[in-house]
């Protein structure tokens, strides 16, 4: 009783719609390229900031994961700002300031560091010797 000319998208009496499974197929593998897409730009700030400090990575990298478990943008565009400016390091010059600080500190009088002296010393010039001091 069916008509002998039915439009391709109609399933025809075998059961087997060629249009659902093609249309399936595509479903799936949008999904999968908007998901891989997704995932890529999501973790854009982490790529960024890979190449910096290992700090201010791990902080990407945790403003990051809280974005995709609150769902609060803000905290991926925090970390995006975050990993796009570049944090001047102040830890290696503080660190060779305190080490040589040290190694003064510990210098045992006479091994190399000169011991300071409780005199004044010998003054050749009498002028300067007389010239009063100001305590201004």
């Amino acid at each position: 009783m069916a008509p002998h000319h039915l439009p391709f998208y109609l399933a025809p009496g075998s059961g087997t719609d060629t249009l659902m499974v093609v249309m399936g197929v595509f479903l799936i593998g949008t999904l999968l390229w908007v998901g891989t897409l997704y995932w890529k730009l999501h973790s854009l700030p982490e790529r960024m900031a890979h190449k910096s400090q290992k700090l201010q990575f791990e902080f990407v990298a945790v403003l990051g994961l809280i974005s995709l478990f609150t769902h609060m943008h803000i905290f991926w565009v925090a970390g995006l700002l975050l990993a796009l400016i570049d944090i001047p390091d102040f830890g290696t010059p503080l660190r060779s300031i305190a080490d040589s600080v040290e190694k003064i500190a510990d210098a045992a009088p006479g091994e190399g560091a000169e011991a300071p002296s409780a005199t004044p010393p010998p003054t050749d010039r009498p002028d300067i010797a007389r010239k009063e001091h100001s305590h201004a």
